[in-house]
């Protein structure tokens, strides 16, 4: 990891772009993440239980395809430095619930992938497209069901971190970090 750049200025914000996709991502996972709740809790025969998997899944693929070009992108147009206010666990913090909240936005879909099409289980992309499936492999499908949930219990906390950590800067630390990820506000005046 390369060590923090830190910034004087709470002006110094994402550009639109990486604004767009962080939220587009966002309201993606909290789509997606109580919709798996109601899936799973539904009796398997309820008519609507088919419907709700191909809605998840193919919310799934598409957070996989936002994040990696939200990668690729950031790759291409670094983040603006930290703020100078934060202090180095805050820094340090925020770096890892980056890095770990990228990491399973990655590896849930693949798992879920994987728990499907090695169950013949087929992955349609909102119905328009049929991703390749797999020859059936229990023990695969099982192994990458049993990783799907324990990454979506890292994701709820990563989640709640990273929200908390938002209300942390915008209610008690007022620095400005929110309004880094959003629009910059003109006066009308």
């Amino acid at each position: 990891m390369t060590t923090a750049r830190f910034s004087t200025a709470a002006t110094d914000r994402y550009g639109a772009v990486a604004q767009w996709l962080h939220w587009i991502t966002a309201i993606l996972v909290l789509a997606t993440l109580p919709l798996a709740w109601v899936m799973i809790n539904m009796e398997p025969k309820n008519p609507s239980v088919p419907t709700l998997f191909l809605i998840h899944k193919s919310i799934g693929v598409t957070i996989f395809a936002v994040v990696a070009f939200r990668i690729l992108w950031r790759g291409l147009n670094p983040a603006p430095p930290l703020l100078w206010t934060l202090e180095p666990w805050e820094a340090w913090t925020a770096r890892i619930n980056h890095f770990l909240l990228y990491l399973i936005l990655l590896a849930m879909p693949v798992s879920g992938y994987l728990t499907s099409a090695a169950s013949n289980h087929p992955v349609n992309y909102f119905g328009l497209v049929t991703l390749p499936s797999l020859p059936e492999n229990k023990p695969l499908a099982h192994a990458a069901g049993e990783v799907h949930e324990a990454l979506s219990w890292a994701l709820y906390a990563l989640v709640g971190l990273h929200i908390l950590g938002t209300a942390y800067h915008l209610i008690l630390k007022r620095d400005g970090v929110l309004d880094r990820m959003l629009p910059k506000q003109f006066n009308a005046d």
